[in-house]
């Protein structure tokens, strides 16, 4: 397991289903001690308490943050931007600031260079079909992607904690550009949503000669339209924190649909055999990348200059390119020193092989 990096307390700003199953893990998991909870929601701290979420319940925020090392806001994705930069404000200079939403560019975009230096968004791709703290789980998290999203200001060592902290949590943290990260979850988990919904909208009042469409569907149709039923509260906020990302992805779809229709019109068949084929040629490949990484852990060495940026940048171009950083440990150089060294933990003998590569192309030296 990686280390935490942690010697301090973790602040949670949020105590629902994701503040409070991460609060579980980092006790039981991680063996931080001192886990601290605000939520004005009424009865949240209590529930959370009685859970063992957290170890404290906060009146206010800024009690909340006093002395953190990690500060998660756990906040709905419409409010995390005003509540990051309420709780960098009141943060300590050393703390770092991550969160939990689904969309990361809208979040950047609100804060100055100099708050971005202590923040270093966060998304992991799990949750429950019931909310709340009462429904939190310790393993939430247990092999999940979860994505941080670095950016060139962000310090090198706050970063490196709030890997560690992911990954004590038995979570997969992934880097990535955050632009990068909105654009993957409005086409494999936003636009999904929307056209759940919309299949589901237009069965629901379609019924030919009195026949209604819904006591018809079968498998197919239950399975497509699974996530229909999701928070519509969420998912209008998810939808507009992310609008560019999803306008661009509706709008590619609404495309591949009028190919689509205007094959149907013209009776193209062999259009129509290829377009079914490409697709369950993707979903192979998704099936195929879904085995286990074989090989080792191998630690590499790089060599990187005291400069802002150099971590951020490694590590998002190992995220882009699917290769799973397990552990990483930064050590910056002395005043005295030209460099400092990054070790990178890596699992699979072919992931290493490029890992070397893509840094070395980086001008990178690396042992």
């Amino acid at each position: 397991m990686a280390t935490t990096g942690l010697g301090g307390p973790v602040a949670l700003i949020g105590v629902g289903l994701i503040g409070g199953s991460l609060g579980l893990a980092l006790r039981d998991r991680a063996g931080v001690a001192d886990v601290r909870g605000f939520d004005p929601a009424p009865g949240a701290l209590d529930q959370a308490l009685e859970r063992g979420a957290i170890t404290t319940a906060c009146a206010d925020l800024v009690a909340a943050v006093d002395g953190a090392q990690v500060v998660v806001v756990c906040a709905p994705v419409g409010d995390i931007p005003a509540m990051a930069r309420e709780v960098l404000a009141a943060a300590g200079d050393d703390a770092v600031v991550t969160d939990v939403g689904s969309a990361k560019s809208a979040v950047l975009e609100e804060l100055t260079p100099a708050e971005r230096e202590r923040f270093c968004g966060g998304h992991p791709v799990a949750g429950g079909e019931r909310s709340g703290v009462a429904n939190a789980r310790g393993d939430l998290f247990e092999g999940a992607t979860w994505f941080i999203t670095p950016t060139g200001e962000t310090r090198p060592h706050l970063l490196e904690r709030v890997h560690g902290l992911v990954a004590s949590v038995d979570a997969v943290p992934v880097a990535v550009d955050a632009a990068v990260h909105d654009h993957l979850m409005a086409l494999v988990s936003h636009l999904p949503h929307v056209m759940a919904s919309a299949l589901m909208r237009q069965a629901a009042s379609t019924a030919p000669q009195g026949r209604e469409a819904l006591g018809s569907a079968g498998p197919s149709f239950r399975d497509l339209t699974r996530v229909a039923g999701a928070n519509p509260r969420l998912w209008a906020d998810i939808l507009l924190s992310n609008r560019h990302a999803v306008l661009a992805e509706t709008r590619r779809h609404q495309a591949e649909l009028a190919d689509v229709e205007a094959a149907v019109e013209r009776g193209d068949r062999a259009w129509l055999e290829d377009f079914f084929q490409v697709a369950a040629d993707g979903r192979e490949r998704l099936l195929r990348e879904e085995e286990a990484v074989s090989g080792d852990v191998v630690r590499i060495t790089v060599e990187v200059p005291n400069r802002p940026g150099v971590l951020s940048e490694i590590a998002t171009a190992l995220g882009h390119a699917h290769i799973n950083i397990e552990d990483l440990h930064l050590s910056p150089a002395r005043a005295d020193e030209p460099s400092g060294t990054l070790s990178l933990d890596i699992a699979g003998d072919a992931a290493v092989a490029r890992a070397i590569d893509l840094i070395r192309d980086r001008g990178y030296r690396v042992t």
